[in-house]
């Protein structure tokens, strides 16, 4: 059980206590974590670290989710979020993905074929599950009020020092307290990158994502269709009953227009984009634009700071790997904090932030790297580009076990699937 340090407590909206704490006299962390951000995978990291028993802050905001946006997650996350104890709070809220289709909308004179990826034919029963963002964190909630090792701060955080002994972080109310090592999942504008030193690398791309959701009066029979056009793909995800979420990349102008029609106009415009195979559509509630960009940070840690999710790693919305790639950040840096904490009862070494960096180079690199070229090679008026795009599709249709390992890879790397 946590109790509080020195300091005094106030009660947040939310019915918990939330306790200023001191660093003690001798210097040592008040917790051996401190997560900063919470989203999915800031969540994550705190639950799956206090799970295993290490004292652990979470310093984020309790923000509800007030927009309809999707996630679609892979079997990775949902393997992980089993672990974690949170897929129960919202199983019966997600819709499986069974079937994947791929659509060449393009128009253009060398065209691929349509590639149709079933997931009974790697022995799944599902690539993974879509659900609304705002179900999949009240799950997480649900979960991380269970733990009593997990200490939450619902507060933005002001300010990171890493002073070498240990972390100092104080929150916007001023709440300071010290932890071994920190955890940066505060996304893309992350304030834990930039106290750390860590410099980005961006990219701006001439492309939006417009994401809604829609109604429709055919059945989607589980079936996720990406169709993929001259200015980016658009992809229809199921959702349960007779819905599915929209993810419509597109140019920045076509996407303000996008979002200034009503409800009937863009369902009608999505009916027409997915050649009405989902029958008559129309759009519900918000809509949203972001534009894309591709961001890499110039290392993963520094000192005892570590980077998760957007803070290390953003690409456009392809092939559902944004979250997915962060998810599998918060479980190696669990699996390697953890595991150093119950051997040394310390996880401040300079190996743990080394394990950490190698753990996730590889992934995040290749994932990046698919990404964009898959994003290039869409949007490429050279030929010889578009050919090779559309042979690399073709062998996915004749070549079995070529399309057996191309599904398998995109629900995680081989090296992951080997561990």
């Amino acid at each position: 059980m946590v109790i509080p340090i020195q300091g005094s407590s106030r009660i947040d909206p939310y019915g918990k206590s939330c306790y200023r704490t001191n660093m003690s006299a001798s210097g040592s962390s008040d917790v051996t974590a401190a997560i900063i951000g919470g989203g999915p995978v800031g969540l994550a990291a705190a639950i799956g670290l206090a799970q295993n028993g290490a004292p652990t802050a979470l310093v984020a905001r309790k923000v509800a989710y007030a927009d309809n946006r999707t996630t679609a997650l892979l079997g990775g996350s949902v393997d992980f979020l089993i672990q974690l104890g949170v897929w129960r709070h919202c199983e019966d809220k997600a819709a499986a993905l069974q079937v994947m289709r791929l659509i060449d909308d393009t128009g253009r004179l060398v065209r691929a074929p349509e590639v149709r990826l079933s997931a009974e034919e790697i022995g799944e029963e599902a690539f993974g599950y879509n659900i609304k963002n705002r179900m999949l964190v009240e799950a997480l909630e649900a979960r991380a009020a269970e733990l009593p090792n997990l200490i939450r701060h619902d507060d933005d955080a002001r300010a990171i020092r890493d002073e070498g002994t240990s972390v100092i972080v104080e929150t916007a109310s001023g709440t300071q307290f010290g932890a071994a090592i920190v955890g940066g999942a505060d996304g893309r504008n992350s304030l834990t990158r930039q106290s750390a030193g860590i410099t980005l690398r961006t990219r701006t791309l001439n492309q939006a994502a417009v994401t809604f959701n829609t109604a429709h009066t055919r059945p989607h029979h589980n079936i996720s269709t990406e169709f993929h056009t001259p200015h980016g793909p658009r992809v229809f995800v199921p959702l349960p009953g007779d819905h599915s979420s929209v993810v419509w990349v597109t140019t920045p102008d076509e996407a303000a227009t996008l979002k200034s029609l009503s409800d009937e106009e863009l369902g009608l415009r999505a009916e027409r984009q997915a050649h009405s195979i989902l029958g008559k559509m129309r759009a519900e509630g918000e809509r949203h634009v972001f534009p894309l960009t591709m961001q890499s940070p110039s290392q993963l840690t520094a000192g005892r700071v570590a980077l998760l999710g957007e803070a290390a790693h953003v690409f456009p919305p392809i092939g559902a790997q944004g979250l997915n790639l962060g998810l599998r950040d918060a479980a190696d840096f669990v699996r390697i904090v953890s595991s150093a904490y119950e051997v040394e009862g310390d996880a401040s070494s300079n190996q743990v932030m080394a394990q950490y960096a190698q753990a996730r180079r590889a992934d995040i690199f290749s994932r990046s790297a698919v990404i964009d070229f898959a994003n290039r090679s869409l949007l490429s008026d050279f030929l010889p580009t578009q050919a090779l795009r559309a042979a690399g599709l073709h062998l996915l249709n004749i070549a079995n076990p070529v399309r057996r390992f191309a599904m398998r890879e995109g629900l995680a790397p081989w090296w992951r699937r080997q561990a």
